[in-house]
């Protein structure tokens, strides 16, 4: 039996940085920042990839793609359609795209020459609409599902090789992002829907090779596909790991390329039946090198044209490197809550541990800075949490962090705070994770009361606290006042959280 040759390219969590862009790359033991990044150069490597292999190339996202940066927020993420219609994608799952609200992302789906993959994903329940393989599952609500909200799987045929495209959603959009993201909607894992579907795509639809799109993250999909076999390749996505080898999980190959466009992979097959017999591997990095793709530059330059003004004023200088490349602090969330807690006078500041923002080296900040931190520009609010309410909520965070089921890790990096400082033990149990938590000298009294300011519900859950309220400031505002009174400023590692 002759061998058939297929190329998967994948990119993942782009969060809609549309050019070039600082990125942190690590030298030994030191961090160092480069420009890499952009549409335009994606475009270029994907170019040379299909002049290599002229029909043969299959080319997906993982989805955190429309959302990210201040045109795509501005826009609800329709500045990003143009682009990715022209850069030819075969399909793409999704996670932030539901911040646009479920109608909002429908609408954007509509325009997108190519399908958003979701198996996981249904309408709440309805007298006429049930389908089978998830009655384990409900939303926060204890409602079970009905019928899906976007296609399950796609098959293509790419030199003679039938293809069965299947996307799983992030999972946790109705359990632990504001309830507007999935307003009508139910998120499962998958796991009870994968065999079925990979059952049906063998039998029925005659696939030859099974690809899963998934935004679950690594971990979480490392042991779906240790319980749920026949997945040949799955691209991973939601945790920004660079792969730069693929890992096995029985017989899949599991891929990742990192995050905000900075780098995607390659991963030529060679296909025998229904078996990839050799295959090799390559995470690419786009290198700010790389003659951009005049097309797409072109389409790149008319989404940014109407703000590139207003975004590139200097709004302040930092002396620390801000970043966000650790799991337990980091120097750009200093800043926000430093920020935070000057305009509020509170003791404690929180945020959530995102993933995404990319760096900005010592010198200038502009304000496309501040809102590549918060996209969103939440406001700033304030609570009063009890000691206690501050154990359990850390606690709740360790676990959705660290869990040792993957199943139950449904964060991102550890929650941001300052005020604080918790000596913790990674590997212990739910709920005894931290040995000692301080404010300042004193240790945090389970019965006594702290202000908090913090931003969005992610912050500070709304099960927490009392006397909840807004202030009549946002996020980048706070930011933009807090460097205009530090020139420069410093957000040093705190050792916030320390494991021991």
């Amino acid at each position: 039996m002759n061998a058939r040759n297929l190329t998967i390219v994948q990119t993942n969590d782009t969060h809609a940085y549309l050019d070039l862009h600082q990125e942190l790359f690590w030298k030994g033991d030191h961090a160092v920042y480069r420009p890499a990044g952009g549409y335009a150069r994606i475009a270029a490597l994907l170019n040379q990839i299909r002049a290599e292999n002229p029909g043969r190339v299959l080319f997906c996202d993982n989805g955190d793609t429309l959302h990210g940066t201040y045109p795509a927020v501005r826009t609800r993420g329709q500045a990003v359609v143009p682009i990715l219609n022209a850069l030819g994608l075969d399909a793409m799952t999704a996670h932030w795209e539901f911040a646009y609200t479920p109608e909002g992302l429908k609408q954007r789906a509509a325009e997108l020459k190519f399908p958003i993959l979701a198996a996981n994903v249904y309408h709440k329940e309805s007298a006429n609409s049930r389908e089978p393989g998830h009655d384990k599952e409900t939303d926060r609500n204890g409602q079970k599902p009905g019928r899906r909200f976007f296609p399950p799987y796609l098959v293509k045929e790419i030199n003679g090789v039938r293809i069965g495209l299947v996307g799983l959603a992030s999972n946790i959009v109705d359990k632990t992002m504001p309830p507007l993201f999935s307003e009508g909607l139910i998120f499962t894992l998958g796991r009870e829907e994968l065999p079925q579907i990979v059952d049906e795509l063998r039998s029925r639809e005659q696939a030859d090779l099974i690809v899963l799109i998934s935004h679950l993250g690594f971990p979480q999909e490392m042991k779906l596909l240790s319980e749920v076999k026949g997945i040949d390749v799955c691209l991973s996505g939601h945790t920004h790991n660079r792969l730069y080898r693929p890992v096995l999980q029985g017989e899949t190959l599991v891929v990742q390329s990192g995050h905000h466009g900075s780098f995607l992979t390659r991963l030529d097959l060679e296909v025998e039946g229904r078996r990839i017999v050799n295959y090799r591997h390559r995470l690419i990095e786009v290198e700010a090198g790389i003659e951009p793709d005049p097309a797409i530059d072109g389409l790149v330059g008319d989404a940014l044209a109407p703000y590139k003004e207003m975004l590139s004023e200097v709004v302040g200088e930092t002396a620390t490197p801000l970043n966000r490349a650790a799991s337990l602090e980091s120097t750009m969330d200093n800043l926000l809550l430093e920020a935070v807690r000057e305009s509020t006078g509170a003791q404690l500041a929180f945020s959530n541990g995102w993933r995404y923002g990319a760096p900005v080296p010592t010198g200038k900040i502009t304000l496309n800075d501040l809102y590549n931190i918060t996209p969103m520009n939440p406001p700033v609010s304030i609570v009063e949490l009890t000691g206690e309410e501050v154990m359990a909520m850390l606690e709740e965070n360790l676990e959705r962090t660290f869990s040792a089921d993957p199943y139950q890790q449904m964060g991102g990096y550890v929650k941001r705070c300052l005020g604080l400082t918790a000596y913790i033990r990674v590997e212990n149990p739910p709920g005894r994770r931290i040995q000692r938590l301080f404010t300042g000298h004193e240790e945090v009294r389970p019965d006594r009361s702290y202000t908090a300011a913090f931003i969005t519900q992610q912050g500070v859950p709304a099960k927490y606290g009392r006397n909840r309220q807004d202030t009549a400031q946002n996020a980048v505002d706070v930011m933009k006042a807090y460097l205009a009174a530090h020139r420069p400023v410093r957000a040093d590692l705190q050792g916030t959280f320390t494991a021991v």
